[in-house]
This record gives C-alpha cells, structure tokens and sequence, in this order.
C-alpha cells in the first residue's frame, strides 16, 4: 500500500466531517502537526472535539482552528499561551474536559491498545474525580485499600501526529519532546495521517529506533515546518 501522499489536503481527503474527535499530537508548539491542522483549518469542518496536551498558541497550532471558531469542546491538559482558548471558555463559548497529562496520554494509549477504561489514582479527590466511577484496590504498603477512578480510553475518528523521520511504511522517529504525546495520539485513531520532515526509503532505520510502528500510520506527507518556540529566553551578556 503506498502511504505517501502529496499534500496535507489531498492526505486528509475523505476522512474529514463536522463533530469528528481529532488526536493531535505534539507538547506545546514541539512536535505538533501544523500542516495538517492549517489543512483542517482551510477545508472548514467544523464543530470539532480535539484531544491534545494543549491548544497551541493564538495564530499557530490548534490555536488557528479556535480563531475560525472550528473547535467544539478540548481535551486537554495544559491550556495556558493561548488568549483565544481563555477568552472562548470563559463566554461559554468552548467546553473543555480537563485531563491531568499523564492521564491524557494512557487515555490514548488505551484506546490504541482497545482498552476502553483503566484505573487510576491521579485526581482521586479532586473535580477530576467528579461523576466519575470509585472502586477500592488493596494496594497500599501494607495491602490496605486505596480509592481509583476509572478513565476512559480516547478513540478518535482521526490521528494526526508529527515525526522526525519516517520510512516510506511508515515507521517513525520522533525527536525529544515530540515523543510524549504523538505515539499514543497516532494510536488511538481510527485513521492515522503523519507529517514529516522526511521520509526515508525501507529499512534505512535501525528497527530498534523505531518509536512508533508502521501499522499505526495510513497516509504520510513530507513538508518543510516553522518549528516556533513558546517562549524564547536567552541569556544576557
């Protein structure tokens, strides 16, 4: 099967329609797929629910679905650099399911592995814990019981990730912090579309390198990226 596609649009044609749930990968501005959103972004669809550790910036990443109003609800974890998002939530304009980012990522990861709950204790006792299912497992020092809360693992109707180098199959590299979430955002996907910064002929990479198989990857672009920062801080003198 060739993976390869020539753009960002024609890689997403047919798989995009108003209120789908999109993955997106990436941690902060490192390691997100901004062709493929500003791709999203020019096709128009709409009402959309994106889980992402967080929303980008105002003019880049998720940040310009917000300013053509395309986002529906966020499932996030971090959502802070980002004036639109707060100004959005805070008019009732944009729902948000807060996930503590640990949580986020094996919400993820579960759904890409076909497990549809887990238990954990991160948040028990908080507003994370709200609505949310109690059970008791004896796994305290000393056997006693301690209170979990059941998550539910993300299935996506789309993956759209971002990697260093990928073959032309689509087994990928990412660099540094890029790896956090776009492993388990690529796997939890129905449909998983990967840009890169370059794609490399079959069995060029060292197999144990390999930070995300080729069997989670559909449609692949190559493309030139902006890579902005955050926040620039530099040392005086």
């Amino acid at each position: 099967m060739d993976k390869i596609y020539s753009s960002a649009s024609d890689a997403l044609d047919g798989l995009l329609f108003d209120g789908m749930t999109i993955a997106a990968g990436g941690f902060g501005l490192c390691g997100i797929p901004e062709l493929l959103l500003a791709a999203i972004r020019d096709a128009g669809t709409r009402d959309l629910t994106f889980a992402s550790n967080n929303a980008g910036v105002d003019d880049f990443g998720i940040g310009i679905l917000l300013q053509t109003r395309q986002v529906r609800k966020m499932m996030s974890s971090y959502v802070g650099e980002n004036a639109e998002f707060m100004r959005q939530y805070l008019a009732g304009e944009l729902e948000i399911e807060f996930n503590p980012q640990g949580t986020l990522a094996e919400r993820m990861r579960a759904g890409g592995a076909g497990i549809p709950g887990f238990y954990t204790k991160t948040g028990v006792g908080t507003q994370v814990a709200e609505g949310k299912e109690h059970k008791d497992f004896p796994t305290g020092p000393d056997g006693e019981p301690e209170t979990y809360i059941m998550e539910r693992g993300i299935f996506a109707d789309l993956s759209i990730v971002k990697a260093w180098k990928a073959d032309e199959t689509g087994n990928a590299i990412f660099r540094k912090t890029a790896r956090n979430f776009n492993p388990p955002a690529a796997m939890c996907g129905r449909t998983c579309v990967m840009e890169v910064e370059e794609i490399v002929p079959k069995g060029s990479l060292d197999p144990d390198a390999i930070h995300l198989p080729g069997i989670y990857v559909h449609r692949l672009i190559q493309g030139d990226h902006e890579k902005r920062i955050e926040q620039r801080t530099i040392r005086e003198g």
